[in-house]
């Protein structure tokens, strides 16, 4: 896990990054993605990149919810990789699977305001059963109970090719720049 951007004080946005987790991924897509715009100069002035967090349910929650509460960030995207996908996603939501059935809890974020202007990117409803969801769960628990003024999506990255990868690039830049307008 490394911090790329300079450590701030304080920051408009936080955005996270997972190491890749199969054996035949060389990268991970969301890592490659914030990598791209940061070279682009194309992420907000004030951001803040912790990237290579470990696809592990107890540490990357620690870590990205530590440097959430340190920072309290106007924003956070936590960015994920989903091979199965062909366009940008916005999680509108996380579960915890409970005793008594699921627990959901929805972002507060107008996700569909986010999408207005992209091309490549929708709505999911399903953030997965592992790491990613787990993660948002607890991001979005951590800014309700120590009631930070921190806005929070999960964006899910398909693969990205010769084909896609300037729209999702433009896609992922309209919508941070909309989630801290």
């Amino acid at each position: 896990m490394s911090i790329l951007t300079p450590r701030h004080e304080s920051a408009d946005l936080l955005i996270t990054s997972f190491v890749p987790w199969l054996a035949h991924q060389k990268s991970n897509s969301s890592d490659d993605l914030i990598a791209a715009l940061q070279s682009q100069n194309k992420l907000p002035t004030k951001s803040v990149w912790l990237r290579h967090v470990p696809v592990c349910f107890d540490s990357a929650p620690e870590l990205v919810i530590a440097e959430l509460r340190r920072l309290r960030p106007r924003a956070i995207i936590c960015c994920g990789m989903a091979e199965r996908r062909t366009c940008l996603t916005i999680e509108k939501q996380a579960e915890r699977k409970q005793a008594k059935g699921r627990q959901t809890l929805q972002t507060p974020v107008n996700v569909q305001h986010l999408l207005k202007e992209t091309s490549q990117s929708e709505v999911s409803y399903d953030a997965g059963q592992y790491v990613c969801n787990h993660l948002y769960y607890q991001v979005l628990v951590t800014i309700d109970e120590f009631q930070l003024a921190t806005a929070a999506i999960f964006v899910h990255v398909p693969i990205l090719t010769d084909e896609n990868k300037f729209a999702m690039l433009e896609d992922f830049f309209k919508i941070s720049s909309a989630l801290l307008s």
